[in-house]
């Protein structure tokens, strides 16, 4: 087929989450990249763009021009992909969709339910997608794991835990010159949150995402270490769902020596799983009466993890091709309008944000119950 002319807004020379998009929508070659505003800064975004096979012509100094001029052109994007800081995500979003162009945006969708809300609403009066990648969930274990919750492999869910846990940010990196840094513990940049709204929805998402449980209360515990940060870099919050499962979840930007510990364990009344993206090929089931088994990506029974799967079992897989599973996913939805159930949309970014306030107002009270929002 021919690739799926698509655009860019961020994600400019050194910055990792703009390649690592742009790779995982190259693997299956469902996208061609043509236009972008890749950096505030001109000369930057040139060089970026040229890096990027884009022409000069289609590297546009802000993203208002390029959503007017690429709409006007017979040859004009279908799609575009923003990695921004979050506070500039909603108006960038809101942009493209009005001018006709699908949008996958990198989470948060927003950085409040009200504008994640308006957005969705927005996409869905024009027939438009709105992605939110939160690519975790394109494992093929993560899918695979959702397929056994589905089918009562565990029984009815009891106990979630889930941690999203680094440490790089350990010292003021952003009083060190790291750009990285210095946005996401920025509230003007990332705003009302920053360990929560960065890592916290991956968790809080990919926990529902495999369990289908819906958050009714948390009460959060919020602190920040590293002196003169202006933004929590740890939080461990009690999560409580619908129908009497109970949970955890633990994210932190401090935990020392830690590079990128994402865990998930579940446990049912029948057995549990338990996975980590350190080994992503690898997920643990024990039943309650019988032997622990190890799950082997690629040998696995769900439609759903096959069809997830790019390589023989025995050659790893990892995060892009997770991350491009969704990128398949969204370019069959705007190829054809249909399918794409797996992939994180306008809804997951609404939910995420919810939990995010709910968390946040939890804290502002000390760490009692808050509701999270439907």
């Amino acid at each position: 087929m021919t690739p799926i002319a698509w655009g860019m807004v961020g994600g400019g020379e050194g910055a990792f989450i703009g390649e690592s998009h742009r790779m995982a929508a190259r693997l299956d070659g469902a996208f061609a990249l043509v236009a972008g505003v890749l950096s505030t800064d001109p000369e930057r975004a040139l060089r970026s763009a040229a890096a990027c096979g884009i022409a000069p012509e289609r590297s546009y100094r802000d993203y208002r021009e390029m959503a007017r001029s690429e709409a006007a052109r017979a040859d004009g994007i279908r799609a575009v992909t923003i990695v921004t800081p979050n506070v500039s995500h909603a108006a960038i979003a809101r942009e493209f969709l009005e001018a006709g162009i699908d949008v996958i945006c990198d989470k948060p969708l927003a950085t409040t339910r009200a504008d994640a809300q308006a957005l969705t609403a927005l996409a869905a009066a024009r027939g438009r997608l709105l992605g939110v990648t939160f690519n975790y969930t394109g494992y093929p274990l993560m899918r695979e794991a959702r397929a056994m919750v589905e089918a009562g492999a565990l029984g009815r869910i009891r106990i979630v835990q889930v941690e999203f846990v680094l440490g790089w940010l350990a010292t003021a990196m952003e009083a060190q010159g790291s750009k990285q840094a210095a946005w996401r513990t920025d509230p003007a940049q990332s705003g009302p949150s920053f360990v929560v709204m960065d890592i916290g929805t991956h968790a809080a998402h990919l926990a529902g995402f495999v369990t289908g449980l819906a958050l009714s209360e948390v009460a959060a515990d919020l602190t920040t270490f590293v002196e003169g940060r202006k933004l929590e870099d740890h939080a461990d919050v009690l999560l409580r769902y619908d129908g009497g499962a109970r949970g955890h979840l633990w994210v932190s930007m401090v935990a020392a020596g830690e590079s990128a510990g994402f865990r998930l364990r579940v446990y049912g009344e029948q057995g549990h799983i338990a996975w980590d993206q350190s080994n992503p090929d690898r997920m643990t089931f024990a039943p309650l009466n019988g032997p622990a088994q190890t799950l082997l990506r690629g040998q696995t029974a769900s439609a759903a993890a096959r069809g997830a799967s790019r390589l023989v079992p025995g050659l790893p897989e990892g995060y892009l091709e997770a991350f491009a599973n969704l990128y398949r996913d969204y370019a069959e939805r705007i190829r054809t309008g249909q399918g794409g159930e797996l992939c994180p949309q306008g809804r997951d970014g609404i939910e995420t944000l919810a939990f995010v306030e709910a968390v946040l107002q939890s804290s502002d009270q000390n760490g009692s119950w808050a509701a999270v929002a439907r």
